[in-house]
């Protein structure tokens, strides 16, 4: 017995038939399309200055997906996603969802865009597109009367990324309520 029956033992290993060789096949189409989700959501998810390391282990369960050698679904069916590296329970979940439904609901609530009076708050003093994401998505900052709360208890000043005056900010939202 070769190293390859020794591969083979933990792991079934794919074998093309029909081929002069045996090598695994290509990553199965459903994992690609499953790692391709968890890579728009761990992309997603940097944009809103989530955890760090909810981000790498969305990108770490995608190359496992890739490098995994057979079809995730045959894995799910045998109840053993959660031996995958790098899926745990939450990211097993969300590979059943997709494999049930054809689709991740928390990606399409990734997705979802900032609504347009909360993306042009990126335009006043001291806010950047990714503070207004991180604001909204993370802190649950919905209107203009949040923000200024928000700004009056001097927590924005220890977010990183907020780069200027309470005292400027607050003057813009007043122009701002005063012209809508």
């Amino acid at each position: 017995m070769g190293p390859e029956f020794a591969l083979s033992i933990n792991r079934p290993l794919l074998i093309r038939l029909g081929t002069s060789h045996n090598r695994p096949t290509m990553a199965h189409d459903k994992n690609r399309q499953i790692a391709d989700l968890f890579r728009a959501m761990a992309d997603l998810l940097a944009t809103q200055r989530a955890n760090p390391y909810r981000v790498r282990a969305y990108r770490h369960a995608a190359d496992s997906l890739l490098a995994l050698e057979e079809d995730v679904a045959v894995v799910a069916q045998r109840h053993g996603l959660e031996e995958i590296d790098g899926v745990g329970k939450d990211l097993a979940g969300k590979i059943r969802e997709f494999l049930e439904t054809g689709a991740i609901r928390a990606y399409e609530e990734l997705k979802t865009p900032l609504p347009a009076e909360v993306k042009d708050w990126a335009k006043l003093p001291g806010l950047s597109d990714s503070l207004v994401t991180y604001l909204y998505f993370r802190l649950g900052i919905r209107t203009a009367a949040d923000l200024k709360r928000l700004i009056e208890s001097h927590l924005l000043r220890t977010l990183p990324g907020f780069s200027g005056s309470e005292a400027v900010l607050l003057e813009a939202i007043q122009k701002l309520d005063e012209t809508t």
